[in-house]
């Protein structure tokens, strides 16, 4: 098990504002992976009412469990690998396998056999340093929908707040509200709920 505490900034972008900053930064398609995220929650949205969020994350062959909690300063990460059979279980409807991180949602009195796989985000991702922090442009896509964004993690809130804003300043991109890509996953898989329901 690691833990890490992640502090981010994020920022949703047009479709030509994303291609400007790969264009920017000269990153071209062999500099960028594609990654899997498949969440998870209760039917009652558990852990999605804490702030929380748990993922399985496939990158290169490797499989991440991925617990993610809020913290007063950006959210505390919890990661527990795992085997391809076991993901493949708990994607197949089984239990989150025992472990650190089943061991923390007991702690939330959310039983990990509650826990269920709710769907899949695909991320085309380009990351590469930029002063002191890590920027991240994606590309995601999930439920019928595809959007972009740039993130800049830091270990500083306060100097990383002022180098984001001004990256974004620098490049005419208006400071937008962004939530994180599962609650975006849950808001889109909601509303396609809903649009089932009064069909």
């Amino acid at each position: 098990m690691s833990q890490e505490l992640e502090i981010e900034f994020k920022n949703l972008l047009e479709e030509n504002e994303y291609h400007r900053l790969l264009s920017a930064f000269s990153i071209d398609d062999e500099k960028r992976v594609t990654q899997e995220n498949f969440y998870f929650d209760t039917a009652q949205f558990s852990l999605k009412n804490l702030g929380a969020a748990l993922r399985i994350r496939e990158k290169n062959g490797t499989y991440t469990l991925t617990l993610k909690q809020p913290t007063r300063r950006g959210l505390l990460e919890t990661h527990q690998v795992i085997t391809e059979e076991e993901a493949k279980q708990m994607l197949a409807g089984g239990p989150i396998i025992d472990g650190e991180v089943s061991t923390i949602l007991n702690t939330l009195s959310i039983n990990p056999m509650d826990v269920t796989f709710f769907g899949s985000l695909k991320t085309k991702r380009a990351e590469f340093e930029y002063k002191n922090g890590l920027l991240v442009l994606d590309k995601s896509y999930y439920l019928n929908k595809c959007d972009f964004e740039v993130e800049y993690e830091v270990t500083d809130e306060v100097i990383g707040k002022d180098i984001f804003e001004e990256l974004l300043q620098q490049h005419h991109i208006p400071v937008r509200k962004t939530d994180n890509k599962i609650r975006r996953f849950y808001d889109q898989k909601k509303h396609l709920l809903l649009g089932e329901e009064h069909s």
